[in-house]
């Protein structure tokens, strides 16, 4: 995205926001809350319009795209947007039908821990067993975008490490992985590519090394966020 901007009434969420994520490679987002990166993700993948600038995903302005591209694109969204009747299992194999060449949902639900919940209703799930399902529900169609909101957040070191595998091997494949996170060491873990946002604005860009220079990502981040104009 190049310049874009969005706003909310007087309050301007976005403010001129550029930057972009590659094939192959992992893009972590990083930002205090309300710096601007739902925002930016739902824009990215035609759920918000924007005001001004442009977008462009796998060539296409994602707000105009039809159905041939968002079968492209895979979100997982803060607050999972899944229906709350429906078993993990039964939802994950109505998703797969609607994709050519889809992953194979039993080995999907095996490798996320799906297994041991996968015929409890989603409205039972506790957050984490949620996350879980929503990740998979991103993954399932085997796309070449994935934009994942802060995809760890709630679930226990042994699923984050699982999460941080897969995130890896899709981006290894080729799919090009977008990221959200708080985590400093889970951008240091996967990241191919930083960019921090703060008040709506690009702060820095590069990779983790090209950021975090002799200081530490850490220590970077806070020095770019707090400092960033209000």
């Amino acid at each position: 995205m190049t310049g874009v901007t969005r706003r909310f009434g007087q309050t301007e969420a976005l403010r001129g926001l550029t930057w972009s994520a590659r094939t192959g490679e992992v893009t972590c987002v990083l930002g205090p809350n309300g710096a601007g990166k739902t925002t930016a993700v739902e824009i990215a993948t035609g759920l918000q319009h924007r005001d001004a600038g442009t977008v462009c995903v796998l060539g296409t302005d994602p707000w105009r795209a039809g159905a041939e591209h968002r079968s492209r694109v895979g979100v997982m969204l803060q607050d999972g947007g899944l229906p709350q009747a429906v078993t993990p299992r039964a939802l994950l194999r109505h998703l797969a039908r609607l994709w050519t060449g889809p992953a194979d949902v039993d080995a999907l639900c095996s490798r996320l821990g799906i297994d041991d919940f996968a015929g409890t209703s989603l409205r039972r799930l506790s957050g984490g067993q949620r996350q879980r399902v929503a990740l998979a529900a991103a993954l399932v169609g085997r796309p070449r975008v994935v934009f994942l909101d802060e995809p760890t957040a709630g679930l226990d070191p042994h699923a984050r490490r699982v999460v941080h595998a897969l995130v890896a091997e899709h981006a290894a494949g080729g799919t090009a992985m977008v990221v959200t996170t708080h985590s400093f060491d889970e951008a240091e873990r996967l990241a191919d590519r930083v960019v921090v946002i703060a008040r709506g604005r690009v702060v820095a860009d590069g990779t983790v090394a090209e950021v975090a220079g002799d200081r530490g990502l850490e220590d970077t981040y806070f020095a770019l966020t707090d400092g960033a104009d209000a």
